[in-house]
């Protein structure tokens, strides 16, 4: 081989090299962008959790969607921070959030600049019963919740972001009763929109449910090995009671 074959050689390998580092430094910054998520959500502390999204981001959740930075602080300033903790950016003696960030799996796009991450969340929470407030979210209670994350993050100069929160809350429970007598629809999903709803969403979503109805939050991506969707089958007895309640 000649000197210039070489040379070559080593170039489009340490272009390789450059290539797959940066895919896995960008993958190492979105954890940390998504696991900071989880620290500021469990602290209360939602100012900062809103200047993690990008200016046009929005957020999924709950059968509603926020739209852009005004809705994303519509959601957990003027809805959450106000519902939860009195106002305050911060925790407060007595209320209890803990969102670990578990199973996350990202994905850098062929752009460089976008990413698609999986993630999981285990939520406990609740209010000590020397800390209860006048309004009934306000007592004392405990429970467990758990969703999956698809989200959408951006790289905006040089700096990762939220662009695309889509949280899906996938079970609730009571502490005291457990996951198995968990009612239908445990926590009610908006049916009103902004601004008939002051902190309401801008936009409802039609496809969405609760533990112990069952699904599966579609995948990003597909599978490793064999290169095809990941589609669950449904089965028929869960189809014959949605038709039944229908």
């Amino acid at each position: 081989m000649s000197d210039n074959s070489q040379i070559a050689a080593l170039e489009s390998r340490l272009a390789d090299l450059e290539k797959r580092l940066t895919v896995r430094e960008d993958e190492l910054d979105i954890r940390k962008l998504q696991h900071l998520y989880g620290y500021l959500i469990d602290k209360c502390m939602y100012n900062e959790t809103v200047d993690l999204f990008t200016d046009d981001g929005e957020v999924r959740f709950f059968g509603g969607v926020w739209k852009g930075k005004e809705g994303v602080r519509r959601l957990y300033v003027e809805r959450f921070q106000k519902r939860f903790t009195y106002g305050n950016n911060g925790p407060i003696d007595g209320f209890l959030l803990d969102h670990p960030q578990l199973q996350d799996i990202i994905n850098i796009q062929p752009d460089g600049v976008t990413a698609l991450g999986r993630a999981r969340s285990m939520m406990q929470a609740g209010r000590h019963k020397d800390y209860e407030g006048d309004a009934p979210h306000l007592k004392a209670r405990q429970w467990w919740e758990g969703g999956i994350y698809e989200n959408t993050y951006k790289k905006v100069d040089g700096v990762w972001r939220m662009h695309i929160l889509n949280y899906m809350p996938i079970w609730h429970a009571d502490f005291e009763s457990g996951w198995a007598n968990t009612p239908h629809e445990y926590v009610p999903f908006p049916k009103v929109t902004y601004p008939e709803d002051p902190t309401g969403p801008d936009e409802l979503i039609k496809d969405h449910w609760l533990w112990p109805t069952h699904k599966l939050n579609a995948f990003h991506m597909k599978h490793p090995v064999t290169g095809e969707e990941m589609v669950a089958q449904r089965w028929q007895g869960d189809i014959d009671r949605e038709n039944a309640r229908a």
